[in-house]
C-alpha cells in the first residue's frame, strides 16, 4: 500500500472516531489487519456467492449487494462499487419495465436457458431422472461423465 493510501485510511480512521470494539481493534495494528482480512474474506465469499446466484431464481443481487456492503465497512473502494452497481441495477430494472412483452419474454427465456444449462452441466437432470428410473444418456453431465 502506498503512503497516500495509508494517509487516506488514517484520515478516515481519525475522522470517523470509531467507538466500541472497532476502536479497540484499531489500536493494535496486528488486530486491525486481522480484522480487515477477516472482513475481506467474509465479504469476498458472500460477494462471489451472490455473483454465482445472479442468473438463478432467488436473492442473487441481494447477496451481491450484501457482500459489497460487508466489504464497504472496511474498504472505501467497495462502497464506490456498491453505489455504482446499485445504480446500474436500478437502471436495468427501469429499462426492463419499459420494454414490451416480447423483450421481457426474451430476457426470461435467456435466464431460463442459463439455469437449464447449468443444471445439465452439474448433473441435476441425471440425478432427478435417476429418481424416476430414467437412465437416458443425454441427461448425463458432460463434466461429470457417465456412471459406468
Amino acid at each position: 500500500m502506498s503512503d497516500d493510501g495509508l494517509m487516506k485510511t488514517e484520515h478516515r480512521d481519525k475522522a470517523a472516531k470509531p467507538s466500541g470494539y472497532r476502536a479497540w481493534f484499531r489500536r493494535n495494528p496486528a488486530l486491525n489487519m486481522t480484522y480487515r482480512v477477516g472482513v475481506g474474506v467474509v465479504g469476498g465469499l458472500v460477494l462471489v456467492g451472490g455473483i454465482l446466484m445472479i442468473p438463478y431464481p432467488g436473492p442473487g443481487w441481494l447477496v451481491v449487494f450484501a457482500g459489497l456492503a460487508i466489504l464497504a465497512t472496511e474498504f472505501e473502494w467497495a462502497g464506490r462499487v456498491l453505489r455504482f452497481a446499485k445504480g446500474y441495477y436500478d437502471a436495468w430494472v427501469e429499462w426492463l419495465k419499459r420494454q414490451n412483452l416480447l423483450v421481457k419474454a426474451l430476457v426470461l427465456t435467456a435466464t431460463g436457458l442459463v439455469v437449464a444449462l447449468t443444471c445439465w452441466l452439474l448433473g441435476a437432470f441425471a440425478l432427478v431422472g435417476g429418481w424416476f428410473g430414467l437412465e437416458w444418456a443425454w441427461l448425463e453431465s458432460p463434466i461429470f461423465g457417465s456412471k459406468g
